[in-house]
């Protein structure tokens, strides 16, 4: 029993960053204090609408009083399966080692953990990450190190590696030969390897490949894991919808404890995501917006004096003038543009920023025009 006057309150977590994006708040003050309003390139959050076919499938199941499978549907596993394949070329996935999960950063987040990672155990992630991976193994207690994917760690043994292809937020694509490499050098060790995919469907100057392509794995999804969402190319972030495939015996792994835990796509959500996956005119039509966009703000930001580095795909621009993050971020909100600074990705960022596709096109086109400004 607690104490007469004794407060109870949550302990503190002092081995978890700041949540960076509220560091910019100053610049996003300045961004939106322009006369013609803000544009905000600072967050990948899609602005188009959820295709038609998706609002459809998620009310026609809006009566769904039970609870929903842990697993999905088996007709939705069928459409992640099938979907692979005619967009990724993708085979040799069974539908059983098909997980949806509450969008894709609860699975970053959580995965270290729901793996049975903790204290001793080693998580790598890229030199630029996305911040979560960092996040998700201190979540576990395990230990974080950056690294190309390639270069060693030393005698430790990872016991998991994050690769990002296409990038967030260089927008940078892994191919065929690098992603075999990865999987020649973690299997040696012992390490499973976790692929975000999350870009995957929104290449732009090549096409990018999934670490589940037989190409890359050999026929051997053992220690293999891809991570996919719906929020970015179907524009379904705010209905939390992605899933996890690969190795057979991992994934039910993830299956039984998540069954434990109540980690569960609504019922509706699920149907959504198997309209989403199985329309590939909508997709085109995504495709085809942020590729506009994309031309846009290349063709002005080049003219304004900067350089894009890497950018293959995704929904990014790697920006830079070879000076600090935070001084390019200033410029930037001065012209009522927002922006992320590079460093929120890892020391190597220091001297970039991330602008992204994500606004309307009036949103776009005013932004190109401040910049010839």
């Amino acid at each position: 029993m607690t104490s007469p006057g004794r407060r109870v309150t949550a302990r503190a977590r002092p081995d978890l960053p700041d949540f960076p994006w509220d560091s910019i708040a100053p610049y996003q003050a300045t961004a939106r204090a322009h006369p013609d309003g803000v544009v905000d390139l600072s967050v990948g959050t899609p602005v188009d609408p959820v295709p038609e076919r998706v609002r459809a499938a998620l009310s026609a199941k809006a009566d769904s009083p039970g609870y929903p499978a842990t697993h999905g549907t088996a007709e939705l596993r069928a459409e992640v399966v099938a979907a692979l394949e005619r967009r990724h070329g993708v085979t040799g996935v069974d539908a059983e080692a098909v997980l949806p999960t509450i969008g894709s950063k609860e699975m970053v987040a959580w995965l270290p953990r729901l793996l049975g990672f903790g204290p001793g155990d080693l998580v790598v992630i890229p030199d630029l990450a996305y911040p979560t991976y960092d996040v998700g193994a201190r979540l576990a207690g395990a230990t974080v190190a950056r690294s190309d994917g390639l270069v060693s760690v030393g005698p430790a043994r990872p016991g998991m590696m994050w690769v990002n292809s296409p990038s967030n937020p260089t927008g940078r694509i892994l191919g065929v030969d690098h992603l075999r490499k990865v999987l020649d050098w973690a299997r040696e060790r012992g390490t499973i390897v976790v692929s975000d995919e999350c870009y995957l469907p929104l290449g732009w100057q090549d096409e990018p490949v999934s670490v589940l392509h037989p190409e890359v794995h050999g026929g051997d999804l053992e220690g293999v894991l891809a991570l996919h969402s719906l929020s970015k190319a179907a524009n379904m972030a705010g209905y939390r919808a992605g899933f996890v495939a690969g190795d057979p015996a991992l994934v039910s792994e993830l299956l039984a404890v998540r069954k434990h835990a109540g980690m569960i796509v609504p019922r509706p959500v699920q149907e959504a995501m198997r309209a989403a996956l199985a329309d590939d005119e909508a997709l085109a039509l995504q495709r085809q917006r942020y590729a506009s966009r994309r031309a846009t703000l290349r063709t002005a930001l080049e003219a304004a004096g900067f350089r894009i580095d890497h950018s293959e795909a995704g929904l990014y621009l790697w920006v830079s003038r070879d000076e600090d993050a935070w001084q390019t971020l200033e410029w930037f909100a001065e012209r009522g543009i927002l922006v992320a600074p590079g460093s929120f990705y890892g020391p190597a960022g220091q001297r970039h920023v991330r602008v992204a596709l994500t606004a309307t096109d009036e949103r776009v086109t005013a932004a190109a025009g401040r910049l010839a400004g």
